[in-house]
């Protein structure tokens, strides 16, 4: 006898009812794309950070992980090759570092997204990450499953890597359990993107995800998901924010906490909403709250915190605020002047950025979040 799936009580469900005003990122022009890697692609980053979300200096530097793969002529082949690659940033600009894991460490056939974070003892990381696939698969599969690596902080920066564990797994209840032999970007089903976050309230340590309501067979089902650690073990929660029959895909949710809120973020883009919908752009988005367990509150009225320009929509993608305030994102496609790439299959690789988009700060303001 299957179980039955679990309908949540408390998720908050997502469902704006417009954008008449949207707020903008800055244009990306060509003269602000500067490739760090002549024959790699670059995408989804996250930086080593504390458990209050403070990003670690550590030698002077500060140190990110990005997604990468090397520089096909179709950018949408990087998904099916991505490593996890560490870089530090400090004033003498960037140094490559390599794979952030020695091959074969992690269980899947590629490494997608995750977060790391130096804890309290100033010594010990633990970097969360997305398996994709199963390590020697004959054929890529889009199955994800969620580890944690333990390392250290050392002279040479983060590293000292130990074997994967999978510390949660997806119940089929509340979450979707699906092998996925196939895929369409935007329309599969997630458990991945894991985002910890130690509640300066309660103390817990949590992860968020992006994940996939298995209460409901709408194809469009996304949700934000969490686990949190009780008594040495990582439990499944309910998810926090469900967009059923609105969105397929919040991806890479992670909290950022000021001034008593607690500010979610996502991202996602306008092929993702629903047909029937109310789509909004590409962009990053948002909720707020007064605690982790909600309710939920859209940020500025419909959750979109900005987007990019209307003549570029493309230009930019992942976004990740930092403690700071900070945001992080990689450059898509840029400068596309309204062409699109069905029609103009040329620009697919001389329009990748592939490499990280200007920064941009946030001006927090109780359900106010804008572009400072």
């Amino acid at each position: 006898m299957q179980p039955q799936s679990i309908v949540p009580a408390k998720t908050t469900h997502w469902e704006p009812e417009g954008f008449s005003e949207l707020p903008r990122i800055g244009l990306i022009r060509a003269s602000d794309v500067q490739r760090l890697f002549a024959d790699l692609d670059l995408w989804d980053c996250w930086p080593l950070a504390h458990e209050d979300g403070r990003t670690v200096l550590h030698l002077g530097r500060a140190w990110w992980f990005f997604l990468s793969a090397p520089a096909f002529a179709d950018p949408v082949e990087r998904h099916g090759h991505a490593r996890i690659r560490l870089l530090s940033c400090g004033s003498d600009g960037w140094t490559d570092h390599g794979n952030a894991f020695p091959d074969g460490l992690t269980s899947g056939s590629r490494e997608w997204a995750g977060s790391a974070v130096l804890m309290d003892d100033g010594v010990t990381v633990q970097h969360f990450i997305t398996a994709a696939g199963r390590r020697g698969e004959s054929e890529l599969t889009f199955e994800q499953r969620l580890f944690v690596v333990e390392g250290n902080l050392g002279a040479t920066g983060p590293g000292d890597w130990q074997n994967a564990v999978e510390f949660v797994v997806a119940d089929g209840l509340r979450y979707v359990c699906d092998r996925q032999d196939q895929g369409a970007p935007g329309l599969i089903k997630g458990f991945r993107d894991p985002a910890y976050l130690r509640d300066p309230a309660t103390g817990k340590a949590h992860v968020l995800f992006t994940g996939s309501a298995a209460w409901s067979d709408h194809a469009f089902n996304g949700v934000v998901g969490i686990a949190t650690l009780e008594r040495g073990e990582w439990q499944l929660g309910d998810p926090l924010i469900e967009a059923i029959g609105v969105n397929n895909e919040l991806e890479r949710p992670h909290v950022v906490v000021r001034n008593g809120l607690y500010y979610l973020f996502w991202s996602t883009q306008r092929h993702t909403f629903a047909p029937g919908a109310v789509a909004g752009p590409n962009g990053i988005y948002g909720m707020v709250a007064e605690s982790l367990a909600g309710p939920w509150r859209p940020i500025n009225g419909n959750g979109l915190v900005a987007a990019n320009p209307d003549d570029e929509p493309t230009q930019s993608y992942s976004w990740w605020v930092t403690g700071e305030g900070v945001v992080w994102s990689f450059t898509d496609y840029f400068s596309m002047g309204g062409r699109k790439l069905a029609d103009h299959p040329e620009l697919l690789r001389s329009n990748f950025g592939g490499t990280p988009a200007p920064c941009f700060a946030l001006r927090f303001d109780g359900d106010s979040v804008t572009v400072a």
